[in-house]
């Protein structure tokens, strides 16, 4: 198994461009086909054009806006040209929120970025990174907005309770953990912050270890049972910076509510405050 196929999201962030050289970096070490697919959100010129004063600054907003995809989009095809990766640039103007998991079902990988609450063009829809996890069928590997990672997958720390979801994120990133250099699995005592956590049909780490270990995966195994006072999330960011792990691999946990988008308690915290990339499936 390998990932042939890659997607990144790119908007008129400032960390999109950072994002474009992890994913260049995975799609060098594949030999995989990569996808830019450019989504900004753009409000409706109508709100703007009926409010005394805001036309200008739709106009500014639409020339900046403008700029910075072009500056990306020549970067991105400049940096696969350097980087000898085959790929291709994706305009998707409309409905921000669909165009990447539209083209993450038709890809091996995608590669998203954190919802950054201090860079306004970051926002591309209302809780995008849940949606493109919950929606797409496939891994979603998300960059932090803060912080810069010189390895990738080197030493990788799996989350594990057992569920169906960390057994499809296990899965998912396979090709990461043969190659990684170590692999920690954790397991987790139950939470009632994340459904699924059936301890019917939960497996001992010891055999996912072993199941690794048949893939060619150098594999530990540690464990943070009896935690009480102290969320999950916490304590998995808390146990991957005791690693020095520089990848989380865990499931994601969420279902829809009417109109809501109910997400697992360890699930949202990572999402808020990942401290390094995280690869989760649902």
């Amino acid at each position: 198994m390998s990932y042939k196929s890659i997607v990144v999201q790119l908007d008129a962030s400032a960390r999109a461009h950072p994002r474009l050289e992890y994913a260049l970096r995975l799609a060098t070490q594949f030999d995989a086909h990569l996808t830019g697919v450019f989504s900004a959100f753009a409000p409706d010129p109508r709100t703007f054009y009926v409010m005394a004063g805001t036309a200008d600054y739709y106009e500014e907003h639409r020339k900046v806006l403008q700029e910075r995809h072009g500056a990306l989009e020549r970067i991105f095809h400049a940096e696969l040209l350097r980087a000898g990766v085959r790929g291709q640039w994706v305009d998707y103007p409309d409905y921000a929120g669909e165009a990447v998991p539209r083209y993450a079902r038709y890809a091996d990988l995608v590669v998203a970025g954190q919802d950054d609450p201090d860079d306004p063009e970051a926002f591309v829809a209302d809780h995008f990174p849940e949606t493109l996890v919950m929606t797409s069928g496939r891994p979603v590997l998300f960059i932090p907005y803060t912080g810069v990672f010189p390895t990738l997958g080197a030493n990788i720390m799996v989350a594990w309770n057992g569920s169906r979801e960390s057994a499809r994120a296990v899965q998912d990133a396979m090709p990461l953990l043969q190659r990684a250099e170590t692999v920690t699995v954790v397991r987790l005592n139950e939470s009632k912050e994340d459904p699924g956590a059936n301890p019917v049909n939960r497996l001992p780490a010891a055999d996912i270890a072993l199941q690794l270990a048949r893939h060619g995966v150098k594999v530990e195994v540690a464990a943070l049972d009896g935690v009480k006072d102290v969320s999950m999330g916490d304590m998995l960011i808390s146990r991957a910076s005791d690693l020095g792990a520089d990848l989380i691999v865990m499931g994601a946990y969420g279902h829809s509510r009417w109109q809501e988008l109910v997400m697992g308690g360890a699930t949202r915290t990572m999402l808020e405050s990942m401290p390094i990339p995280v690869l989760m499936s649902h």
